[in-house]
């Protein structure tokens, strides 16, 4: 049987999900190989939906629902799992992001989403053409509970590089930058995150191209996510996710080591 994690006090709606169809099956009285002949899935996919290595589908929420007499109670969860509120083309990333046990980001314009502000990532969400409000605030509630893959018991190890004009493009004014980096510099206290500053010295490089973030599994990287307009996609091509690794390192190489972007990013919230 697969043992499953414990994602600490903010539970995603992947654990959500597991600890429910847990005690809906315990109380029915199966164990993973009764539902899973039940269900006309195999033990072995139930353990796993049950341990968080695997996601759940469809098909398999609503035939649990049926065998547990649930009213929808699984499916329901499981829409939650989809992060069926965020953009489509964004989805497939946000699953990829939740099995991380790595992330490597750069960032050549804007503070990455995962250190985002409800008051920056508000501003920036604005901006879209066309957005209503509703959207901007379901948008903003899928960014928040993104972030809670800082707070769990076993968080990914982030590394973080951006490039310094990030620091001083002012978004929503200056109150709300300074929160935001302030927030950054909170962040940056983590011990499973490193955040780092390509100062303007650097001049050309690779990575004013674009950004992008690279999901490892146990050191290996296995999806990445790139910007573009516009849209962005999520990318699974062995090749393509090793060039970027390679750009990746590139960048990192003209970054100012852990101390020294601290003191950079401090030195712009204290003077502007």
């Amino acid at each position: 049987m697969t043992a499953p994690r414990d994602t600490g006090p903010i539970k995603a709606p992947r654990a959500i999900f597991a600890a429910e169809l847990r005690r809906h099956r315990n109380t029915a009285g199966l164990t993973q190989k009764a539902l899973g002949a039940r269900i006309s899935f195999s033990d072995s996919q139930v353990a796993m939906v049950e341990a968080m290595r695997r996601a759940p589908t469809e098909a398999f929420a609503r035939e649990c629902d049926r065998v547990l007499g649930l009213d929808g109670t699984l499916m329901n969860l499981y829409m939650a799992t989809t992060w069926n509120t965020a953009p489509a083309y964004f989805r497939p990333w946000l699953e990829e992001e939740a099995d991380a046990t790595g992330l490597k980001s750069w960032e050549p314009v804007l503070i990455p989403g995962l250190l985002q502000t409800e008051a920056y990532a508000r501003e920036m969400f604005a901006t879209s053409p066309g957005i209503t409000r509703e959207e901007i605030d379901q948008r903003l509630a899928g960014r928040m509970r993104r972030q809670t893959i800082l707070n769990r018991d076993d968080p990914p190890l982030i590394s973080i590089v951006l490039d310094e004009a990030v620091l001083h493009r002012s978004i929503g004014g200056e109150e709300v930058m300074r929160a935001q980096l302030q927030s950054v510099l909170e962040v940056a206290e983590h011990p499973h995150v490193t955040i780092q500053v390509v100062p303007y010295e650097a001049e050309a490089h690779c990575g004013l191209i674009g950004g992008f973030i690279i999901a490892e599994r146990n050191g290996t990287a296995y999806a990445a996510y790139a910007d573009a307009q516009p849209v962005g996609r999520t990318l699974e091509d062995r090749q393509v996710i090793g060039q970027l690794s390679t750009r990746y390192d590139a960048i990192r190489a003209e970054a100012l080591p852990f101390r020294q972007s601290v003191k950079l990013i401090r030195k712009v919230v204290d003077h502007g």
